[in-house]
């Protein structure tokens, strides 16, 4: 571990520099300190002793002292005769510690309800934390489109040890996914232990275990995720899913017909959202598709309902009912059949 200006810290996980023991003491004392604090004593957040407080990103709040230890711990055991004296080091440091006492926390500081996972290596630790401590059910949204190989490779560690302990997994994934030969791949080798479902689109990617810690992103490109253990803070993302859960459909399953002679069952998804005036970049995200498909899409939808610009699109969408939810069997056989301008062999119901 380096400081910024390239000095090297002498120590280990087991102890603190002193620079990096006056940072620590102050947050604990004060409940949180300013993250330029910490820029000179970058083990800190090497360590996790510090993490961002999720209210105000500017700031870092302490990790409890008796956690510190307890994760530190955990590796000084798997070590020979000689890390006892690690060991014995390490809780000498951190009784220190814990003596200070954690003071009443500033407004908006975290809790351990609420935790900031900075940066895949502490995002990935704390999943196989959660995964070795996981005995019923997974429950994960994936959005996006096909998943690539390398990240269901790096997951099928995880997933493997959770059959192998009778876990029940539930996925969600977008209908493109639907076309990723990875995904099927995975679900076979998976067997009768993951359960997939499919929507148009999903919401964020979100990870439950046991329904006592979850797992969201914190940022956009997904280098930060929270963990959260407040249960009525758990219990609404697993509402949510379980709502999603019933409106999807299984992987197993196909899709249902849009009852309209060539419009397929992305190109309804698409006349739904062009109808409440997003554009192409956000459809394409919420569909888990590239721009350059959705706009392929939107051209086929044009020259099947016969519209020659994205106004008149707008209105054959609507005169034909894809500005909506799909209509069911019986009210489109009670429809006449609706001729689509310039081709009239072609006809929607």
């Amino acid at each position: 571990m380096t400081e910024r200006g390239g000095g090297e810290h002498p120590h280990g996980a087991d102890r603190l520099c002193e620079g990096g023991d006056r940072v620590y003491s102050r947050a604990v004392r004060r409940g949180r300190v300013p993250r330029r604090d910490a820029d000179a004593v970058p083990c800190l957040l090497e360590l996790a002793l510090l993490h961002p407080d999720p209210d105000d990103m500017d700031w870092l709040v302490p990790t409890s002292p008796q956690e510190v230890m307890t994760r530190l711990l955990r590796g000084v055991y798997d070590e020979v005769s000689a890390s006892q004296r690690r060991m014995g080091s390490a809780v000498a440091a951190f009784e220190w510690y814990t003596r200070l006492g954690l003071q009443p926390k500033a407004p908006g500081a975290e809790g351990s309800a609420i935790r900031v996972l900075d940066g895949d290596h502490r995002i990935q630790a704390a999943l196989d934390e959660a995964t070795q401590a996981c005995t019923t059910e997974v429950l994960t949204v994936q959005p996006g489109g096909i998943r690539p190989e390398h990240e269901l490779t790096e997951g099928l560690h995880r997933s493997l040890a959770l059959r192998g302990r009778g876990v029940r997994m539930r996925d969600l994934y977008t209908h493109v996914a639907r076309h990723g030969h990875g995904l099927l791949n995975y679900l076979e080798l998976m067997g009768e232990s993951v359960e997939a479902r499919t929507l148009d689109e999903v919401i964020d990617r979100l990870i439950v275990f046991d329904r006592t810690v979850a797992f969201i992103p914190a940022n956009t490109d997904r280098t930060m995720a929270l963990e959260l253990r407040h249960p009525a803070l758990v219990q609404y993302l697993v509402t949510v899913f379980e709502r999603f859960w019933r409106l999807a459909i299984p992987l197993t399953a196909p899709l249902p017909d849009t009852g309209i002679k060539g419009i397929s069952h992305r190109e309804q998804s698409i006349a739904a959202l062009l109808a409440e005036g997003h554009q192409d970049a956000v459809i394409a995200e919420r569909l888990g598709i590239s721009v350059r498909t959705c706009r392929a899409h939107i051209a086929r939808l044009s020259e099947t309902l016969g519209a020659a610009s994205r106004t008149q699109l707008g209105v054959r969408i609507a005169q034909v009912g894809l500005d909506g939810p799909p209509r069911s069997r019986n009210a489109e056989s009670s429809l006449p059949p609706l001729s689509l301008p310039d081709q009239e062999s072609r006809t929607a119901r």
